[in-house]
């Protein structure tokens, strides 16, 4: 079966443009909170700011039996990172988003975590003749080469999105990001794939977790739904079932075997019903794959008569029989 982790941010209060949700937590009320989530035994902690001093964050994950699954650097918060943190004009802007991640490095290595995730969100643009697009690309090659080589022990992931706090993030879809990374040649340096951030952006998940798993680049996979047209962070399975299904029989077929991370806001729901059904639908699911391989499913993909594909769909995963 899978291991189920969760964001720790997703566990406290959120908000939107218009309204507030849930109460604030400390972060010893957040790994309690993860104790009582059926299926669910690790996070990924938001740094630097929800986190304490390392030996406190790792005594309190230690008493609860609760692993690290990556450590997420935030690059976007801070206001000099408005208009842009790694790719900024600023020479020193760009070195404190780089030290946040070197910071976050030091801060996953000190707890255990094997992994550090960064969501380059403020680097983008909005409008026609905005920006410079080839002297951005060159400084995403920079900051994150440089962020990567440091501490390359603890691996560092980049999560890509369509947009988001820019209207068009530079990095937006999965092929773009390996070819960041091609640019950038550390082979220990991955790619964050968010099953919301691909479906929004109009992508396949499946076919971006081949594009990755086939690249031989390590990956990270954080988990949700929307309606593809924004990034809702749903839970798993509630807008696009079969889609999820498809993108967990290829995680199983590359043998992934790290967490899937829940990266879903609970807003007006049950905080722990709603991550309580991301690991119980992944776990399902995962079985009725075995199931549909037993029938034949492994055997007709890519075979032209998809009807016998879809009819092994209908009763091995919708089980209608």
């Amino acid at each position: 079966m899978p291991k189920n982790a969760i964001i720790t941010s997703f566990l406290s209060k959120t908000k939107d443009r218009f309204h507030e949700y849930n109460e604030a937590k400390t972060l010893e009320e957040k790994f309690d909170m993860i104790k009582q989530i059926e299926g669910a035994d690790g996070v990924e902690i938001v740094s630097p700011y929800e986190v304490l001093d390392a030996e406190t964050t790792k005594k309190l994950a230690e008493e609860r039996g609760i692993k690290f699954a990556a450590v997420n650097a935030n690059v976007k918060a801070e206001p000099e990172f408005r208009d842009g943190g790694l790719t900024s004009a600023d020479k020193d802007t760009r070195k404190k988003a780089i030290g946040f991640i070197k910071t976050a490095k030091e801060f996953a290595e000190n707890i255990g975590a094997d992994k550090v995730t960064c969501c380059p969100l403020s680097d983008g643009y909005e409008f026609a003749f905005q920006a410079d697009y080839a002297t951005a690309w060159r400084r995403l090659v920079e900051s994150f080469a440089e962020a990567a080589d440091y501490k390359k022990n603890i691996p560092l992931f980049i999560e890509y999105k369509p947009s988001e706090t820019r209207g068009t993030c530079y990095l937006n879809n999965a092929a773009k990001t390996l070819l960041l990374i091609k640019d950038i040649g550390i082979k220990e340096l991955g790619v964050t794939l968010d099953f919301g951030h691909s479906i929004y952006g109009g992508q396949n998940p499946a076919e971006e977790l081949t594009l990755l798993a086939e690249s031989g680049q390590p990956y990270y996979i954080h988990i949700n739904d929307n309606d593809g047209r924004w990034d809702w962070d749903y839970f798993c399975g509630s807008k696009h079932l079969l889609e999820y299904a498809e993108f967990l029989y290829y995680l199983k077929k590359y043998g992934y075997n790290d967490y899937l991370t829940s990266d879903t806001s609970p807003t007006r729901w049950n905080i722990l019903e709603t991550f309580a059904i991301n690991a119980r639908i992944t776990n399902k699911l995962w079985e009725l794959l075995d199931e549909a391989d037993r029938k034949g499913l492994k055997d007709l993909i890519g075979n032209p008569n998809y009807l016998k594909t879809w009819k092994i769909i209908e009763e091995s995963i919708f089980l209608l029989k």
